[in-house]
């Protein structure tokens, strides 16, 4: 197999398991937002958009490992500061600030997954509710270390050898955003929302968001970016209806 077909083929199999966590996590939210929910409920629709001129980021060159470099010989951009061709923001973490309280629900017991793949970590911000498991795997043949900082509750810092199980923990306290590094290769990170009910979402590619089952009632909706700070916009919800909000942010 040649290393274009073996490049191709972990990057299938990446995108397959995540997937199949959406998917899984789909399915546990709705079961938390099933046992929120008192009355009726609509969603939230919305498109995170940037505006000015974009950041020149640079690759990122991974020398230090030869492992990764042999995987990215010319480098790769990095995520945060990274803006999509149709002029909107991935990686932008939508919730719920205020008003969700009384939803908490109980946690899923279907982990999410962080992967830790061609040396970087896939997805690059992800959430996850208090109490509800975090799977960490990797797919490299080379070694990881997976530090997790928290402000409240304990440090996850593990090394994980090529070929090692996952290894998996939880968060006691929510917090927007946790922050995930590796102590041996510094250009890889990641961001986690902790948070106490299922009403969130992650922009990708496209830039939008969209966070269903939303029990009907007013609301703060927050977003977060990790270069260009965040804000937050009053939402109404009605039963049956999607409540549209966008937000626009700009270069500093």
């Amino acid at each position: 197999m040649t290393k274009l077909r073996k490049t191709w083929a972990v990057g299938a199999a990446v995108v397959l398991a995540a997937g199949v966590s959406v998917l899984a996590n789909s399915a546990a939210h709705a079961k938390s937002r099933k046992a929120a929910q008192g009355g009726g409920s609509g969603e939230i629709m919305g498109t995170v958009y940037f505006k000015g001129e974009a950041p020149r980021l640079r690759p990122i060159m991974m020398d230090k490992d030869p492992v990764c470099a042999s995987l990215h010989p010319e480098g790769v951009l990095p995520e945060d500061g990274r803006v999509n061709t149709n002029g909107t923001l991935p990686n932008a973490f939508a919730y719920i600030s205020k008003g969700a309280e009384n939803f908490s629900g109980a946690a899923p017991t279907e982990p999410v997954t962080l992967t830790q793949n061609e040396c970087e970590y896939v997805p690059h911000v992800l959430g996850i509710m208090v109490g509800q498991p975090l799977r960490v795997v990797s797919n490299d043949p080379t070694t990881h270390n997976i530090h997790i900082m928290p402000k409240a509750g304990h440090d996850f810092d593990v090394t994980q050898q090529p070929g090692s199980p996952a290894v998996s923990d939880k968060f006691s306290k929510p917090q927007i955003m946790v922050p995930v590094h590796c102590n041996i290769h510094n250009w890889m990170e990641a961001y986690i929302g902790v948070v106490t009910n299922p009403y969130y979402a992650v922009t990708g590619n496209d830039g939008t968001f969209q966070i269903k089952g939303v029990p009907a009632g007013s609301y703060t909706l927050s977003i977060w970016t990790a270069t260009f700070g965040a804000q937050g916009r009053e939402v109404t919800v009605r039963a049956g209806e999607t409540a549209s909000v966008d937000f626009t942010f700009g270069g500093r």
